[in-house]
């Protein structure tokens, strides 16, 4: 009964009425009024045109996680009327935070203390994760239940195995579309934010990676998954280097905003250089147009292995197929969100086993590679906002000693995007200069949290 604390099962009408009703709680799947109004994914849909010849109706928004009708219960178990129990946690981290890093961990614990949600708007290689672990450690010290979850799924396999080395005790799940491990009950989950639709008021505290990532930013039925999952006393704590400003705006009032705009080692974020590319968005069709990129890769490559953003899948294997040539077997490589081998190919380039990966927008943000340049193709790409610009310059300089890492953006229009990406970096430089000068040399050089 313990494996559906908190998540919740689509069941028949008939089963439902043959349940233990003192075990388990059910509610309508789907409430029909003037419209029909989902209550997995919260979307409401015209009742002519979700009606099954059998009379009942159906949600076509999330039927890929199954077939949800209007006679069916979403049905989780009752928990137990009691406090949760408090428990010892082993934590297993030796690590230092900065002071930066340490004043934002304790306003974390100190905003759960006192149930308020948090952002922490900190930039690109600040060292986010280590900043959660003692917020986390509290939850579960206080018998409570954390789901740590993102829009990527390359973020969550990253957070994985951070985690399960700091709370070694814990029997973590990782959860996302295509993850071989089956549902199981814990205290301590990484899922992406998909899975969060199957559950129902589970979580003491949620805490979401990367919250302005696509697919989560703009989808309404993410949001209101994420919202469900979370216990009704539970808390929320959103991360991200590039918060969006309606996101600001919703959450005035209700959220303690904490920033950080100083990266773990100190050093200032990577200013992207604009490189005039004219025929970028053709330059696979012959040798001339593409000696621009492949003067630009042999500098990179002297002291860096390269990151090369393309806007599109199909853009990307044209590429590839022009630039093979160029280098020897095995040198580069390329990895799209449908890349059976996505996995591998991603930890083969953090082992530095390539030295040229190609990528679409799924590495944007939440993997760290030691020793990375980056370049942007089309920079002046719809699909390339402010946001994903940041992120992406955010690649270079993240860990390790500076290995003269550059960042290029090729483009043949200045963007709004380009133009606020490239201030926003600056402004954020600023600002950690300004608050080193003005704060950190009046305190230690480094604390624990």
């Amino acid at each position: 009964m313990q494996e559906l604390l908190g998540r919740q099962i689509v069941m028949g009408q008939k089963d439902w009425e043959n349940c233990n009703k003192d075990c388990f709680s059910g509610r309508p799947a789907i409430i029909v009024k003037e419209r029909i109004f989902c209550q997995r994914c919260g979307s409401s849909q015209s009742i002519s045109e979700t009606k099954l010849p059998t009379g009942e109706h159906y949600c076509p928004v999330c039927i890929k996680y199954g077939k949800i009708k209007s006679s069916d219960y979403l049905v989780t178990s009752n928990p137990k009327v009691e406090s949760p129990q408090t428990r010892k946690i082993h934590f297993n981290w030796q690590g230092k935070l900065t002071i930066g890093q340490s004043r934002v961990a304790n306003r974390l614990l100190v905003n759960f203390e006192e149930n308020r949600h948090s952002l922490v708007w900190a930039v690109t290689g600040s060292g986010k994760t280590e900043m959660i672990f003692f917020v986390i450690k509290k939850c579960l010290e206080k018998g409570g239940r954390v789901c740590l979850t993102s829009p990527r799924i390359d973020v969550c396999r990253e957070l994985y195995p951070r985690l399960v080395e700091v709370f070694k005790d814990e029997n973590i799940l990782l959860l996302y579309g295509e993850s071989e491990e089956k549902y199981r009950y814990s205290a301590l989950t990484i899922c992406t934010t998909h899975q969060l639709l199957h559950f129902y008021q589970a979580f003491d505290l949620v805490i979401v990676d990367e919250i302005d990532a696509f697919p989560y930013e703009g989808d309404a039925v993410l949001r209101f998954a994420l919202m469900q999952s979370l216990k009704s006393i539970g808390r929320l704590l959103y991360l991200t280097a590039t918060p969006p400003n309606h996101l600001l705006k919703e959450i005035t009032g209700e959220f303690s905003i904490e920033k950080l705009p100083l990266r773990f080692h100190q050093r200032p974020l990577i200013v992207p250089e604009k490189i005039w590319y004219e025929n970028w968005s053709s330059c696979y069709k012959n040798k001339h147009k593409m000696k621009k990129l492949l003067h630009y890769l042999k500098e990179l490559l002297v002291n860096n292995h390269v990151l090369l953003f393309c806007p599109s899948i199909a853009y990307l294997k044209k590429l590839y197929t022009k630039l093979a040539p160029f280098f020897l077997q095995g040198e580069l490589t390329f990895v799209f969100s449908e890349d059976e081998e996505r996995k591998e190919k991603v930890e083969k380039m953090r082992q530095q086993k390539y030295r040229i990966l190609l990528t679409t927008t799924i590495l944007e943000r939440g993997v760290t590679f030691e020793n990375v340049s980056v370049i942007v193709m089309g920079a002046n790409h719809s699909v390339y906002t402010k946001s994903s610009l940041v992120q992406i310059a955010g690649r270079v300089d993240r860990k390790g000693e500076f290995k003269s890492g550059r960042v290029i953006f090729f483009y043949n229009q200045n963007t709004k995007a380009i133009r606020q990406a490239c201030q926003e970096i600056k402004g954020m430089n600023q600002l950690a200069k300004e608050w080193l000068k003005n704060e950190m040399s009046m305190v230690p050089k480094s604390s624990n949290a």
